[in-house]
């Protein structure tokens, strides 16, 4: 009864267009008052979780995300790219992927991704001859990329809510991220010799050292966050501190894409990123509480332990389960909303939590570009004053890359789990 109060309740506030975390928020507050649990203690609860130095990390990364995508890094790391691959057909289409690989190692964000790439590349491929659905489906897609590729805002987020170590999902994401961008630097080269793209000139050699010379700074924010926490130097949160205070020296002294005056204007924009994804999180916290009190995951646990469904049907429903969610939710929302319910099958079915975290976040990477709610379709339309549909269109050969990948995840786990057991042991 409680389920089906929850779905009506979510989903007609949802269509009515009210913002996810009011929804959230409204039905929590409905479900405590129609089943009689106090709600005396959901505030605390809510405190308590919120009261996270992990946490902590998250308006930072979005900080320095800020910084670097207004600063003028995004246009070096294009350069860079450039810079390595002229000469080869559909050069451009390339540079995109690999680009947007390394923005993603930067800013966390797939939106951010899309967004700072879609505003520098997108005219540029149109301006060379490149058909608009495909420029518009090739940097959709390669956004997709900064969920998984550390820092990943998502990650940080499936590490609180399920108890695991950032650090050891950090290193998860490395691999499936890579052959992410593997597959689709594969499929643009195929389709720009079948399609006979354009080829950007080559540049001297000497050139080529003088770009990534100017990108290295750029390049540098990555390095510090990763070298800081696996170096056991500083803790996530601290590592965010220093990545933000990094992107901010080098927009400020390296590329000037804004002015020191500009500096609280564009903090402003990153809280206010940061101030929704908070607010989301504290509703979702209050239902979530309401969930365990309820006892619907040990209900979700024994139902699932006794139709004895075999660990890759388990793993089949859930990836089924996820893509429908993901068309009506974003990400923050969905792993909010799962991850408490389903955190406690996993171990009975013998799935390592870390390995899962990549599974959900590429289930999350594949809505941001389906539609309803796919964000990085909306971001593309909204910049390029394109049709949804035009854009749906270029993004279909990539969302079939993704479907592949995802099976390569779910079912093959070294590819997740080699990198951390790696470093950390089992």
């Amino acid at each position: 009864m409680w389920t089906v109060l929850f779905l009506a309740m979510f989903f007609g506030l949802l269509s009515a267009g009210m913002p996810i975390f009011l929804v959230l928020g409204a039905c929590a507050a409905v479900l405590y008052l129609v089943s009689g649990q106090p709600m005396i203690g959901v505030a605390q609860v809510v405190i308590d979780h919120l009261n996270s130095s992990t946490l902590m990390s998250l308006p930072l990364f979005v900080m320095a995300a800020a910084f670097m995508r207004q600063g003028g890094v995004a246009k070096a790391l294009v350069d860079v790219s450039a810079a390595w691959l002229g000469g080869i057909r559909g050069s451009l289409g390339l540079v995109t992927v690999v680009a947007c690989t390394l923005f993603a190692a930067i800013c966390g964000s797939s939106v951010a991704t899309a967004l700072a790439m879609g505003t520098i590349l997108l005219p540029a491929m149109i301006e060379k001859g490149y058909p608009r659905s495909f420029a518009l489906g090739v940097i959709g897609a390669s956004g997709t990329i900064g969920i998984v590729i550390p820092p990943s805002l998502a990650l940080i987020l499936y590490g609180i809510v399920a108890e695991q170590s950032v650090p050891r999902l950090f290193l998860a994401g490395i691999l499936p991220g890579l052959l992410q961008a593997a597959a689709f630097f594969a499929w643009v080269w195929y389709d720009a010799r079948r399609r006979n793209f354009p080829v950007e000139p080559a540049i001297p050699f000497g050139d080529r050292i003088r770009v990534t010379i100017r990108a290295f700074p750029a390049l540098l924010v990555p390095l510090i966050v990763l070298v800081g926490i696996y170096g056991g130097i500083v803790t996530v949160t601290e590592a965010a501190a220093l990545a933000a205070a990094a992107a901010l020296l080098v927009s400020l002294v390296f590329y000037r894409g804004f002015r020191v005056t500009q500096t609280l204007s564009v903090i402003a924009d990153a809280l206010r990123s940061a101030g929704t994804i908070m607010l989301i999180v504290a509703t979702a916290l209050a239902f979530g509480h309401w969930m365990t009190e309820s006892g619907v995951p040990a209900k979700l646990v024994t139902w699932t332990l006794g139709h004895h469904l075999p660990t890759w049907g388990f793993l089949l429903s859930i990836n089924v389960l996820l893509l429908i969610l993901g068309c009506f939710l974003e990400v923050v929302a969905a792993l909010l909303l799962v991850i408490p319910i389903l955190a406690p099958a996993l171990q009975p079915l013998g799935v390592d939590p870390v390995h899962f975290s990549i599974i959900f976040t590429h289930n999350m990477e594949i809505a941001l570009v389906h539609p309803p709610v796919g964000l990085n379709l909306y971001v593309l339309s909204t910049i390029s004053d394109a049709p949804i549909g035009e854009v749906i269109r270029g993004i279909l050969p990539f969302l079939i890359l993704l479907l592949i990948v995802l099976g390569i995840i779910t079912y093959f786990p070294p590819l997740t789990m080699w990198l951390p057991q790696f470093v950390y042991g089992h």
